[in-house]
């Protein structure tokens, strides 16, 4: 087991090393800070499945990081929680195959209510629906699934996360985000204690 957890760590991390590094990146962090930093819209991100649990911890973390933001499940989006949407917000959708129809329709229904709307894709399908009609697209090199069915969300999620860090920290780094910003957001737990320690210093 030893040499085939070493084996499935290597695969990662390669699948990592191979993400598709594009002026896409510099696109998509510009388009958060105009429309959130600047405009004071907020960043709506959106997936189904094992990819709306990435967009949420993405959501949560550029919350942390002074980007205000909320996921929006797709299938609520249709019952009502589309109205989450308002002037200068941004989308951010998450889909391994770029075809997923509750995604699919999310635009469309978004787009319906604010024509306007821009919105950036992370996808392992450059070429798919998503992809073509997204304003900004984030490829994730498509790598296969270490799962040994190859079918489980295992490296793409990994991928998908990692795209979802780039974007925190280099949007951080154009909107000069402090410590003393963070502590304001981290009032409990071992974050919050480490944070005011620091500003304190």
């Amino acid at each position: 087991m030893i040499e085939s957890i070493k084996d499935l760590l290597n695969k990662e991390a390669e699948a990592v090393r191979n993400i598709p590094i594009t002026d896409a990146y510099e696109k998509a962090v510009k388009l958060i800070v105009e429309q959130i930093h600047i405009k004071g819209g907020k960043l709506v991100t959106t997936g189904m499945g094992k990819a709306g649990q990435i967009a949420m911890n993405i959501s949560t973390t550029f919350c942390s990081t002074g980007i205000p933001s909320v996921f929006l499940h797709p299938s609520e989006a249709q019952h009502g929680d589309l109205g989450i949407f308002q002037k200068n917000d941004l989308l951010l959708l998450i889909s391994n195959s770029g075809k997923t129809r509750e995604i699919v329709e999310l635009t469309q229904l978004s787009r319906v209510l604010n024509p306007n709307l821009k919105f950036i894709v992370i996808t392992g399908n450059p070429d798919s629906p998503l992809a073509q009609e997204s304003d900004i697209c984030l490829c994730t090199g498509n790598p296969k699934e270490v799962c040994a069915l190859g079918m489980t969300p295992t490296t793409s999620t990994t991928m998908m996360t990692v795209i979802g860090d780039i974007l925190v920290v280099e949007t951080m780094k154009q909107t000069g985000f402090t410590i003393e910003e963070y502590s304001k957001r981290h009032h409990g737990g071992y974050l919050g204690e480490k944070s005011r320690e620091i500003c304190e210093k």
